[in-house]
């Protein structure tokens, strides 16, 4: 078992050391390539490099890639209003924004991505899921799947296992798909569930579907046949060799630039600022000694940070002066826990040496920060 592994090693290095970028020219009207990486940021990275840099009118391209943990939200969505922060906080479970369209989804090593690139002309989703479907039907032709008005895949006619996103381009275009193999439902449903409340937003909101994954229909398939049968349908299509080309998604030599684009998809700015501006009305129901305080609170949240707050506090809770500048402080910082945590922590440094006044304010940031 190590001594595969240890030439699997050594055959992958030999394929990534091969001379860089001749593959890109080389291969004339299809090409097919397989990240090595499970980097959510790299494989997301990989797609606006090629389709910022590739002439797509000589070739088109499949990307295949594989995700450890994540959860992919789309160009225009609310992350607060599309899972629990606080769940993918807890499993180290990481929040991608892609610049496509579309819904949320769950990935998993159990999920297989593909990307199709073309020019935007001859962009045709319906085309590309038809393709998987009779990569699948060939593999096992008992397989009941059919493509929907909808762009999705389902499984038996009711279960989801394939959803569409899309970023048009002046000229050029790509569609990408997830295909649903053995992903771990239990954490997809529960990261996919969010347990905020008071949320108002105009931002693209997710279709809730039922899934299944394939290997539940036939437990004799893997992820290594289903992407080889896709990659030899999209060869027979597309009239070009059945070979998959892996790259690295870290190699600046093969995509020179690459690394700032992966920086880019990481930051606080990129994955919460670009959400659509949103608002919170909530009220916050505070146990506190033999009764229930009931806290309301207002606040408008533009590029990730917040724009105006309210909060309704019973009089002489807080002295006005520590009330006033807990707004003040809040107003214009990140919608983020871990700044609020870190600005409330400051603040409490302002507070008299009063146990019972320390008790109150840890009880308001504390549910405070749970909105965020």
């Amino acid at each position: 078992m190590v001594l595969q592994s240890l030439k699997n090693c050594l055959w992958l290095s030999c394929v990534l050391r091969s001379p860089k970028a001749c593959f890109w020219s080389t291969a004339s009207g299809g090409l097919i390539i397989q990240s090595v990486s499970n980097d959510v940021y790299q494989n997301l990275a990989v797609e606006d490099w090629i389709h910022d840099h590739m002439d797509l009118e000589k070739q088109q391209i499949l990307f295949l890639w594989r995700n450890s943990p994540a959860v992919v939200i789309g160009r225009h969505q609310n992350p607060w209003q599309e899972c629990n922060l606080r769940l993918l906080r807890q499993k180290n479970i990481k929040l991608a924004r892609r610049r496509s369209g579309g819904g949320t989804v769950y990935h998993d090593l159990g999920n297989i991505n593909l990307t199709f690139f073309t020019t935007r002309k001859k962009y045709e989703r319906m085309g590309n899921l038809k393709l998987v479907v009779k990569a699948l039907k060939a593999l096992r032709p008992q397989l009941d799947v059919h493509v929907t008005d909808r762009y999705d895949i389902l499984l038996d006619g009711q279960y989801k296992i394939s959803g569409t996103a899309a970023k048009l381009g002046r000229t050029s275009a790509y569609h990408h798909c997830t295909l649903l193999c053995n992903a771990d439902k239990f954490v997809l449903s529960s990261v996919l569930k969010s347990p905020y409340k008071g949320l108002k937003s105009n931002a693209t909101p997710s279709v809730p579907a039922s899934v299944k994954n394939l290997f539940e229909e036939d437990a004799t398939l893997t992820s290594e046949m289903l992407l080889d049968a896709i990659a030899k349908e999209y060869a027979v299509q597309h009239q070009i060799d059945h070979h998959i080309t892996l790259i690295n998604p870290a190699d600046e030599t093969l995509l020179p630039g690459i690394s700032n684009k992966t920086k880019e998809l990481q930051t606080w700015e990129w994955v919460y600022g670009k959400t659509p501006k949103f608002s919170v009305s909530t009220c916050l129901n505070m146990a506190y000694k033999d009764s229930v305080l009931d806290v309301k609170v207002n606040m408008d949240v533009k590029h990730g940070r917040i724009e105006v707050c309210n909060i309704d506090l019973p009089e002489q809770w807080l002295p006005p002066g520590l009330y006033s500048e807990l707004v003040k402080s809040l107003t214009g910082s990140k919608f983020c826990p871990n700044e609020t945590t870190t600005l409330v922590t400051t603040l409490l440094r302002l507070c008299p040496q009063d146990d019972e006044l320390h008790s109150r304010w840890s009880l308001l940031c504390e549910n405070m920060i749970r909105l965020m």
